[in-house]
Order: structure tokens, then sequence, then C-alpha cells
């Protein structure tokens, strides 16, 4: 059978780098997007762009009926849409605290729900989520994004106890500071700073992150579930 990878947030950053590494492992890649601009990028790269709003269980959904009829049974997911609303507790709205924690927790939660449906069918099936290392530690200004973060452990691990005697594992990888546009566009001093906190003194690559997903989708793995992976270079140890 044909492996299928469903991957929110694959537009860039650690998502595009998850669905060049699925492909490149033999996988067909269905990638969810949100703009016009965003589907043809991914067509252009050989991915099956799918539309998908996380937020909406409804998007969601369609999004999975859309990837059906593409490529087949969907049989590894990886969550990892999420937003930031950066900013001190008692200045944060209700919607920044809201919109935060019901996309990056709420959306997987959706995700994996309309996930394990089909995989249930197929007696197989691999779910894992993008947390962060933030969600383990706290973070001073990211009360909503850590809150989020920290909920897809205890979902993933809940999940991973209904639907282990179906096959089908649950595993979260958190990553630490990673590089992408944002990090390269950080001052010297800044990312010094950041390096100094990490024992492995860098960042890590996307690609890296890619990998740790890649392996907890292999047949190597099928016997882990309910775990959490920090791809932090060290910055969570004793989390």
């Amino acid at each position: 059978m044909t492996d299928n990878v469903l991957i929110t947030g694959a537009n860039r950053g650690i998502g595009l780098a998850l669905a060049q590494a699925f492909q490149g492992a033999g996988y067909t890649v269905v990638a969810t997007y949100r703009s016009a601009a965003d589907e043809a990028s991914m067509k252009a790269q050989g991915f099956l762009p799918v539309q998908c709003d996380v937020s909406s269980s409804q998007s969601v959904d369609r999004a999975f009926d859309a990837a059906e009829a593409l490529a087949g049974p969907i049989r590894t997911v990886v969550a990892n849409a999420g937003i930031t609303r950066d900013g001190l507790l008692m200045r944060m709205s209700d919607e920044d605290i809201e919109s935060v924690i019901h996309t990056n927790l709420v959306g997987s939660i959706v995700i994996a729900r309309r996930a394990v449906a089909s995989m249930i069918k197929q007696r197989y099936g691999r779910i894992i989520f993008i947390s962060s290392v933030v969600g383990l530690m706290g973070n001073a200004g990211q009360v909503n994004y850590s809150a989020s973060k920290a909920g897809l452990v205890g979902a993933a691990r809940s999940l991973a106890r209904e639907v282990g005697s179906r096959g089908i594992t649950v595993n979260v990888i958190a990553p630490g500071f990673v590089s992408t546009q944002m990090t390269a566009q950080l001052p010297e001093a800044k990312q010094q700073e950041f390096f100094a906190q990490v024992p492995l003194k860098r960042f890590a690559e996307p690609s890296e992150i890619a990998g740790a997903a890649l392996f907890l989708a292999s047949d190597q793995a099928s016997y882990i579930t309910g775990q959490l992976l920090g791809v932090d270079g060290g910055l969570g140890l004793g989390h």
C-alpha cells in the first residue's frame, strides 16, 4: 500500500521541511494550505495541496475528504499548523488567547479525531503532533502559546491509550530553537544569547525536526507511542 501523509502548515519552515522529507522518503504528500499562493507553490514542488483551516472542524472534514480522493487512505498525519500571538498576559486580549489555543491545540485534536476515523478501519496509523520546548519550559510572553503546546502532550498520551489496540501510534515532537527565516533575521547578539542556552550551541535545522518525524512514522518506531521526543539540542533537559 502506498504511504500517504497529510501535513498541516506545510507551506514554510518546519512544515515545508516535513513535506520535503516525507516526499524524499517515497511518501505521497498531501499538504494543507490557506492561500492561493501557497497552493501554487505546493503544486510546483509535487505535493498534493488541499485547503484547510484547522480552526474549523468543517474545513478539516472537507480537507480529509479531498485528501482521500486524491491519494487514498491517509496513513500518517503530522499536525504542524500553529500560530503565535505573543505578549505579556496582563496585556493579552481574549482573542490572542483563544485564537492561539484554538488553532494550535484544538485544531490538532480535531485533525487527529478525523484521522483516526479512517485509521481505525485500516488498523494502522501514525499521528505526530509538533509541539515546542516552550510547552515544557515555559517562556515569558508566551503563556497562550506555551499552554497550547503543553496541551498536545496530554492529548497525545490520552489518544495513544484509546487507539493503540488498533495499530495506531500517537507521538509528540518538541523542537527547540530552529533555523528559519525569522531566526535568521535576529541580531547576532540575540542569536548568541539563545545559543548560550543550548548545550549544542546552535539552532536546529528544519530537516532535523523532519528526520525525527520520519522515524516516528516508520516501521522502526512501531512500538513507540505516547512519547515526547525533544529535538532541541538539550535545551529542555530535565523537563
